[in-house]
């Protein structure tokens, strides 16, 4: 029967080499540290410069172990700043989202207070106020164009009262709930209204064309005296509109009339107001004194 093989490290050949490099570099190391100490005993200066030359040659291989060993770490240092950085960034940017939302509510809301205090001047103004309120809604249906706001009868509204804004004229009570109404816009082609030219008076009439514009026609006849840039306001003729109340620009010349945009348009009119029809609102003419009011002689 066959030996089974040795296992001691003195039958394997390359295990006995290992073991015998090993001795020879620990018997060397311990020579060479017992050399250094009796030259550094006996020859200290010799010594420096044996540690000086050593520490020079030595000198790459332990800056780049240290390079390494501080690079492992500042590793979790790095990756600490990138999270954090990372978390930073995404708190600045809702700040900014939230920064902007404001900046955008504060601008809302400093139209807002131009537009009230337009309004504000305006109701001061007039001695025909019935109503102050807001635009709700607009519409423009297949035959209609119409807006309602929030006031009816209930706060003095009725049917045929002039509504306007600071800007302009809106156009007149239609339809009366109680507490809402239905505005007839200038743009709606039933609407009719005496306008003149603010800086020279030239009469026209004005009637919505049910597409956001209004035709404006001269009274006159011959040339058109109507060009692109011309404001019109109301005349106070007929009774219902105030005078003097802007109306329109016109933007277009045509052949014989004159294609103008309204100058308080309902799409961003927020404020309006409903006054009392012109006509309410011109003072009787004193009655003549009889024989009966003059005192007795």
């Amino acid at each position: 029967m066959a030996r089974a093989p040795s296992r001691r490290p003195g039958v394997n050949r390359r295990a006995q080499y290992g073991l015998f490099a090993s001795y020879v570099i620990a018997i060397t190391a311990a020579i060479a540290g017992l050399l250094m100490v009796v030259i550094a005993a006996a020859d200290p200066a010799g010594f420096s410069v044996i540690r000086s030359t050593t520490s020079e040659v030595t000198r790459p291989v332990a800056a780049a172990l240290r390079s390494a060993v501080s690079g492992i770490g500042s590793l979790d240092e790095n990756v600490f700043a990138y999270v954090k950085a990372g978390s930073q960034n995404a708190a600045l940017r809702r700040q900014v989202e939230a920064n902007r939302l404001k900046i955008i509510e504060a601008e809302a809301i400093k139209q807002e207070n131009v537009r009230l205090k337009k309004l504000l001047k305006l109701t001061e103004a007039s001695d025909s106020e019935v109503a102050t309120t807001r635009m709700i809604s607009s519409s423009s249906s297949i035959g209609r164009r119409i807006a309602r706001i929030n006031a009816g009868s209930l706060q003095g509204v009725m049917t045929g009262m002039p509504v306007r804004a600071p800007e302009g004229l809106i156009g007149r009570v239609l339809i009366v709930g109680p507490n809402s109404a239905d505005i007839l816009l200038l743009t709606d082609s039933q609407n009719i209204v005496p306008v003149r030219r603010a800086k020279d008076n030239v009469p026209a009439i004005s009637s919505g064309l049910d597409d956001g514009t209004v035709e404006i026609r001269p009274l006159s006849a011959g040339r058109n005296p109507f060009k692109p840039g011309d404001i019109m306001v109301t005349t106070g003729t007929g009774g219902l509109y105030s005078p003097n109340i802007p109306v329109a620009v016109i933007v277009s010349i045509k052949a014989g009339t004159a294609t103008g945009v309204p100058l308080a348009s309902p799409a961003r009119v927020e404020a309006v107001m409903v006054e009392q029809p012109y006509e309410a609102n011109i003072p009787a003419p004193p009655q003549p004194a009889t024989d009966t009011d003059q005192p007795a002689s």
